[in-house]
């Protein structure tokens, strides 16, 4: 009679294969985190920038008399965004909050003659763009 062995994995080949594997994890977390943080920032310095471009499209569409006078008419910046700015996004959020990554914030000029940059802040810190 003959008899069959069955092959297996012992316990320490397993455990070796679980600590290599948490190993190659702890390694790559930081890096990951580092990536998503990295990709947030250039999210906020696009859309900072996009604003600009939307504060620019207005200006020339309504010229710079008429546009200042309607961007110094809005009572605060969620209104200069709802009312001025977002026909000009191609992407936009219902405010100005929600179109920019968790964190960050911006706060538009308080007149547009002559333009002049959105500020871009994280964490209240203004971050130069």
């Amino acid at each position: 009679m003959k008899t069959t062995r069955h092959h297996a994995f012992s316990l320490v080949e397993v455990l070796a294969a679980v600590t290599i594997i948490g190993i190659i994890t702890f390694l790559a977390i930081p890096n990951i985190v580092r990536v998503k943080q990295d990709g947030e920032d250039n999210l906020a310095r696009s859309r900072a920038e996009t604003l600009n471009m939307a504060v620019a499209s207005l200006i020339q569409a309504q010229g710079a008399t008429a546009a200042q006078a309607a961007w110094t008419g809005a009572s605060d910046d969620d209104a200069r965004y709802a009312s001025y700015l977002k026909p000009y996004l191609a992407f936009a959020e219902t405010n100005l909050s929600s179109y920019m990554p968790s964190g960050y914030s911006v706060v538009l000029p308080s007149s547009i003659n002559p333009p002049s940059k959105v500020t871009l802040k994280k964490n209240g810190v203004a971050v130069a763009y």
